[in-house]
């Protein structure tokens, strides 16, 4: 009788709302669905879709000489010319090598595997977050450009974006050493991700106390003299100039974006430095009048902030709890400002800020079929091949309306409610 009683009594609420939760919420099963189809995508662009080689010779002779004990880095060169990227690079680099030989349809395969972890990654962020619809989390899957950067191309941007992903997964779980740490791996593969920095030291500072900021910059810089210091303690002059030069001019013919301004111009330095004044002001004006703007401005901010630190109050009430959406728009956002002011963008740096795409454009408020006209038109101008004045010009406008799309978005409470907080936990 008992056992009977047992096998009809119904299961606990505790039990069944994972379950149910899952299945009431449609982005779950879309995104495994989006992950299947995707992956049968990529073996069918693999297995008929030819490579063009671009810097995969490049990189296995920039590798070979690291593994031949080389450590000088003015003497690490390919065919594209003298390796510039930091030293997470060749780690990477020489275990794909070790693991293809140096092949390059071993490495389509692994790169594959490599889209399909981000592209899971990617999801998370954006199933952890509520802005865009479960039916739009498909434009992640629709780009040919991406396809073709990670399983055709081989790029190195495809690991940095991976792991900056990974990092933004970690901050949404509040893991924000950890967090900092990967996001030091991605920068060792590409300085890039440092267009990330400035919005993540904003967002550190609001979530941490001083000591846990500083403790966590720590940790990420230990991860960069870990990795370079056999370059820093054979030729440490050669391997900063080389690793971390912030003032390269790439190809005016490559590039995808100012392709309308004359090259003279475009590599010129009062360009560069214009643009960098365009960046900071951007940086400036979004976080004093929107990532701020609850707190009274960054003025208002940073002045609490230290009246905290004088009084030693690192209390929870001083620290709140932020809320995921905050954390992905501010970075995001960083990001894309970042992307709007770069002098150049090769083909590959689409990579960049794709998978932020669909978020930014759903943090607008414009009406979907907008949208989804600036999602395919900035997709069309990064497929022109090659770019032109009116390729470039359309991008730049595109931007254009969707950083003022951002910058005119309504700006919503940054932290999270103590209660609603605390009930998310009992949940879990």
């Amino acid at each position: 009788m008992a056992a009977r009683s047992a096998l009809h009594a119904k299961p606990s609420p505790r039990s069944t709302a994972p379950t149910s939760k899952l299945f009431r919420n449609p982005k779950v099963p879309f995104a495994f669905a989006l992950i299947l189809a995707d992956s049968v995508l990529v073996s069918l662009i693999i297995a008929y879709v030819p490579y063009t080689k671009i810097d995969w010779d490049a990189y296995m002779s920039q590798v070979s000489g690291f593994l031949g004990g080389e450590r000088d880095y003015s003497k690490l060169k390919g065919d594209t010319g003298p390796l510039v990227y930091p030293a997470g690079f060749l780690y990477i680099y020489s275990a794909i090598q070790s693991v293809t030989g140096g092949e390059v349809s071993p490495a389509q395969i692994l790169f594959g595997f490599l889209y399909i972890i981000n592209l899971g990654i990617v999801l998370v962020i954006y199933m952890k977050t509520d802005v865009v619809p479960w039916w739009a989390l498909s434009l992640l899957c629709l780009s040919k450009r991406i396809h073709s950067i990670f399983v055709l191309r081989l790029f190195n941007d495809c690991f940095a974006m991976m792991l900056l992903h990974a990092s933004l997964a970690s901050f949404l779980y509040r893991r924000w050493h950890l967090g900092l740490i990967i996001f030091s791996g991605a920068v060792s593969i590409k300085m890039n991700v440092l267009l990330y920095a400035p919005p993540l030291f904003l967002l550190m500072v609001k979530a941490m106390d001083i000591s846990g900021v500083i403790s966590a910059l720590a940790g990420a810089a230990l991860v960069q003299i870990l990795l370079g210091l056999p370059f820093i303690l054979s030729h440490p002059i050669a391997y900063i100039s080389r690793a971390f030069n912030l003032g390269r001019v790439f190809i005016h013919f490559w590039s995808v974006n100012f392709k309308f301004i004359p090259e003279p111009l475009f590599v010129s330095k009062e360009f560069a430095v214009s643009l960098l004044i365009a960046h900071l002001v951007l940086l400036a004006a979004f976080t004093h009048c929107r990532w701020c703007r609850h707190e009274g401005g960054l003025l208002n901010f940073l002045h609490s902030r230290f009246l905290s630190l004088k009084r030693s109050d690192f209390s929870n009430s001083s620290f709140k709890i932020l809320k995921k959406e905050h954390i992905v728009t501010t970075m995001f956002v960083g990001n894309f400002i970042g992307i709007f002011c770069a002098r150049s963008l090769h083909y590959q740096f689409y990579s960049w800020y794709f998978y932020s795409l669909p978020y930014l454009l759903w943090c607008a408020p414009f009406p979907t079929l907008l949208r989804l006209i600036l999602f395919m038109g900035v997709e069309i101008c990064w497929n022109v091949y090659p770019s032109n004045a009116y390729s470039s010009a359309l991008l730049l406008c595109l931007h254009l309306v969707i950083l003022w799309g951002l910058w005119s978005a309504p700006s919503e409470y940054p932290y999270l409610d103590n209660k609603a907080y605390k009930e998310k936990r009992k949940e879990k």
